[in-house]
């Protein structure tokens, strides 16, 4: 494999040193008023040609020239458009003058609210605010339920904390960031997603396969990053409120207030509550939890575009409180006792981050930014008469500088990144009483190269350094490629290697809440006498854009697979102990996924998807498919908006449909005979719709209906009758708990 990496960077060599012949040049305003003053945003292409480029914000632009390219058109609203004979590269210099005769113009697109690019080399799509909109989005882990790239997930029966996978893989082998700064990791990788309310989400970038190295090492099946909204852009003051019939309410608050044309600040809160118990399934255990939680973050935003400059700078405080477990659990009188089995997580979690990001003013292809981040999470919970507190601290830093090699063709990255966390845990279970404590710091310097020829074929490769005092110094080396060999039709390939260190309790917290034993077979290792976890990951692409009755879709292949070198193996399938290990064998996650989008109609958009997992791990006791992870699943959602009948009045209408196949269950043969589970579970269905009514554009309500078919998993608790004995169990999860769910609420917003 080192021989293939070495041998592909040998291949880049003469692409690295290659040099295009372009044609530089400046578009000025040639009304009176503004003369001389350049146009920023102006369109430039080579005529008969998809050869193009827009000015920055001084009007330049530069862009690929050959000799068969004559005639240059420039363009911008409002200005008549010209077209310019080319026959050298003296660079241009071009005035625009104003369409007197242009009365009005009204451009009319549908938003997509899924965007999936042709001309992006890895293989990544964004979703923005409007899909986020399409279902009871309250946060982030709960955001990716109209998403057929995300599965969505419950942990156990008793936190309804949703976890979730990509690639047949868990979260933590994603990685995932906020605004480019790793956020979702370490201690807070189970309940973190659900820490970021779903109205201070812009928009989402989710990428398929290895990631780029800017980001870190830690990225195997790919990465999630959110865009949080920006004070300069979202609105003065905007209101969420939410109610459903699980008795969680929730408010979501934004202040917005520019300081000065440069400074702009906003202030956004969230809270939600639930104190109403339920036991529909009649186990004497509650359904979901009892929880509160305050969310307040402060942002600040500083933009100088002439000088070329920009930067955030974010204040973040969380408080998050649940219990669950026994339906009269009394935490006051019931705690450390035998009386009745309950279970109260409460976490504490304060963020701050910071960007600062330069352009060169007379070099617009090339900046430097620079983030920094500090976090400080800390968890005490108990769960019955377990204990599991942990306190993790995390410094991030990163310093990214920006060019080109000859041209804009040949561009690269390159900077250096430092990672540093402290981890305290406390574990007290049964005859299991442990302290762990651990320091990691990394030191890493990466370089990326990306060449696109503009029309039909690009590349990234990247190559990282690091040195980390657990896992050794290492490389990590990723690779994407992208050929568009028609007009529509754009193929992409994918390898890349990664590497990361396993927090095996806080990612397995469900452990807690069972009679299960712990067992760690200690190799060795850095990290809980385990080795870091390492992995190969090769993935193919092929997207097709088509029309069919003047109706544009796509139709998306996608193919990947994780070839794990080492994985700490989390052993299941001894009912009285959970096990980890180093792999001893092998461990490979392939998944299938066909998608395909259509604009059925005018505002009917449909998106459907089916996907197939094949994920194979060498167990201690023999080889498995990994359980609780259907190899089936198909996802169909239909959103259609009706026209306006006033300036901003309409209707809004949501419905996605989900099929989860059957699922291995881990095994409990050696149980008595009614605490035994059957080898598979059933496969079910789950739909969920949703109605929006716009009455203007600063005022809408929304109500809808999650998992209508009522569906419920009989039995989620093993032995609930028995809590304190040896058969307990929440952990074997694989449908829904509460049954259906309807829901409500308002949005008020002021631009």
């Amino acid at each position: 494999m080192k021989k293939i990496v070495v041998n592909s960077f040998l291949l880049l060599m003469p692409l690295l040193i290659f040099s295009q012949n372009k044609l530089e040049g400046i578009v000025l305003d040639g009304s009176n008023i503004n003369k001389k003053q350049g146009l920023e945003g102006a369109s430039v292409h080579w005529l008969n040609t998809s050869v193009g480029t827009v000015t920055n914000f001084k009007g330049a632009f530069v862009i690929p020239y050959k000799k068969t390219y004559k005639k240059l058109i420039i363009s911008y609203l409002g200005f008549k458009t010209d077209t310019i004979s080319v026959f050298n590269l003296k660079p241009l210099n071009h005035s625009l003058k104003v369409n007197n005769s242009l009365k009005e113009v009204v451009l009319k697109t549908e938003k997509e609210a899924v965007y999936r690019s042709s001309f992006s080399t890895i293989n990544q799509f964004q979703v923005n605010s409007e899909e986020l909109l399409k279902a009871a989005c309250c946060n982030l882990a709960e955001s990716f339920e109209t998403n057929p790239s995300i599965d969505v997930s419950f942990t156990d029966a008793l936190t309804g904390t949703k976890q979730i996978q990509m690639l047949g893989l868990k979260s933590p082998y994603l990685l995932i960031t906020q605004e480019n700064i790793p956020s979702v990791r370490g201690a807070s990788q189970v309940y973190g997603l659900t820490f970021t309310p779903g109205t201070w989400v812009e928009s989402i970038q989710i990428s398929k396969g290895a990631g780029s190295v800017i980001n870190g090492f830690e990225s195997i099946s790919g990465q999630i990053n959110t865009e949080l909204v920006k004070p300069l852009t979202d609105n003065t003051f905007f209101l969420n409120t939410y109610g459903s019939v699980n008795g969680r309410l929730e408010v979501n608050t934004h202040f917005n207030h520019k300081i000065s044309k440069k400074i702009q600040t906003g202030f956004y809160l969230h809270g939600n509550h639930r104190g109403q118990k339920f036991d529909r399934n009649k186990d004497d255990f509650l359904d979901i939890p009892l929880s509160n939680q305050f969310n307040v973050m402060n942002r600040w935003q500083f933009t100088d575009p002439k000088n070329g400059w920009v930067s955030f700078l974010n204040f973040r405080y969380l408080k998050d409180k649940k219990q669950t477990g026994a339906f009269n659990f009394n935490p006051v009188l019931d705690r450390g006792t035998n009386n009745a089995w309950g279970s109260e997580i409460d976490t504490k979690r304060l963020d701050t981050s910071a960007k600062l990001g330069y352009v060169f003013p007379d070099l617009p292809y090339q900046s430097v930014g620079f983030q920094f981040a500090y976090s400080n999470h800390q968890q005490d919970s108990y769960f019955g008469l377990s204990t599991y507190n942990i306190t993790h601290k995390s410094i991030y830093s990163n310093i990214i500088f920006n060019s080109i090699i000859g041209d804009t063709k040949n561009k690269f990255k390159t900077g250096i990144s430092f990672a540093y966390d402290i981890y305290d845990e406390l574990i007290a279970k049964q005859q299991f009483n442990e302290d762990f404590y651990r320091k990691e710091n990394s030191v890493g310097a990466f370089f990326e190269y990306a060449f696109d020829n503009l029309e039909n074929f690009s590349l990234n490769a990247g190559v990282r350094i690091d040195t980390h005092n657990l896992l050794g110094n290492f490389l990590t080396p990723r690779l994407h490629v992208r050929y568009a060999f028609l007009e529509n039709s754009t193929l992409r390939a994918s390898i890349g290697k990664g590497r990361r260190s396993a927090n095996i309790f806080a990612e397995n917290q469900q452990l807690f809440a069972s009679s299960r034993q712990i067992n760690i077979n200690d190799t060795g290792g850095n990290i809980y006498g385990l080795h870091p976890e390492m992995a190969w990951n090769y993935g193919l692409s092929y997207l097709q854009k088509f029309k069919i009755l003047e109706r544009k879709g796509d139709i998306t292949f996608d193919f990947y697979v994780t070839d794990f070198i080492n994985q700490v193996v989390v052993d299941w399938e001894n009912p009285q102990e959970i096990s980890f290990y180093d792999l001893n064998g092998k461990s490979v996650a392939n998944s299938f996924q066909v998608e395909v989008n259509y604009n059925l109609a005018k505002r009917l958009h449909i998106r459907s998807a089916y996907k197939y997992f094949d994920v194979v791990t060498d167990f201690n006791s023999g080889s498995f498919q990994k359980p609780i992870q259907p190899k089936n699943r198909f996802f169909a959602n239909a959103s259609y908006e009706t026209k306006t009948n006033t300036k901003f009045s309409k209707w809004k209408f949501d419905a996605t449909f989900n099929h989860i196949g059957k699922q291995r269950l881990p095994n409990t043969s050696s149980n008595p005979l009614n605490f035994q589970l059957p080898a598979f579970s059933n496969e079910y269905q789950l739909v969920n719709i949703q109605t929006t009514k716009v009455f203007s554009n600063k005022f809408e309500v929304y109500g809808g209906a999650e998992n209508i078919t009522n569906v419920k998993q009989q039995h989620p608790v093993l032995a609930n009758n028995e809590p304190f004995g040896a058969y307990f169990d929440t952990s074997i999860v694989y449908a829904p708990i509460f049954g259906r769910t309807i829901y409500a609420g308002l949005r008020f917003k002021i631009k």
